[in-house]
């Protein structure tokens, strides 16, 4: 979305919020095309930024399809057919649970591609720090997650 005048001569108001959510669209786009280059060189196979996007959505321990599902805005087909394919590259298994609930788990190589992603992003950390320093890299997480709360109160309060 752009910030300029339309081809139509209509005045776009320039905007914090737009600037940052282009911004921080970029930077998750960089940030996960970086980490599906580096797994891939790293030996794990078909880890897109999509893939990477589904398994940062995961805890560690167990997970449902329909919490998956309402967490990602997704249809419960949708995580059922990324599960099976996650299970079938060794990423993920699937087990009984209650009723007709499967619970869905890393397996141990899914853990290793999970560690493995947390080790890059800790040496991505270091070149940000050196980059733009530590101090204001912290600076810069804190104020995120303040406009997160601020965003996620008054969305939630005008829904």
């Amino acid at each position: 979305m752009s910030t300029r005048l339309t081809q139509k001569g209509v005045a776009m108001v320039d905007s914090h919020a737009l600037q940052l959510v282009m911004a921080t669209s970029k930077i998750q786009d960089l940030t996960s095309n970086y980490l599906s280059k580096a797994l891939s060189n790293k030996g794990y196979s078909s880890i897109s930024p999509a893939t990477l996007s589904f398994l940062s959505a995961l805890d560690c321990g167990i997970n449902f399809g329909s919490e998956i599902a309402r967490n990602l805005g997704v249809s419960r087909q949708m995580v059922a057919k990324t599960v099976k394919d996650l299970s079938n590259k060794g990423y993920l298994e699937q087990r009984e649970g209650v009723g007709k609930q499967k619970q869905i788990l890393f397996t141990h190589q899914g853990e290793l591609l999970m560690a493995d992603a947390r080790l890059l992003l800790a040496e991505l950390d270091q070149h940000l720090a050196n980059a733009i320093g530590k101090e204001h890299l912290g600076d810069l997480v804190n104020g995120f997650s303040q406009l997160e709360a601020v965003l996620s109160t008054k969305l939630i309060n005008k829904a």
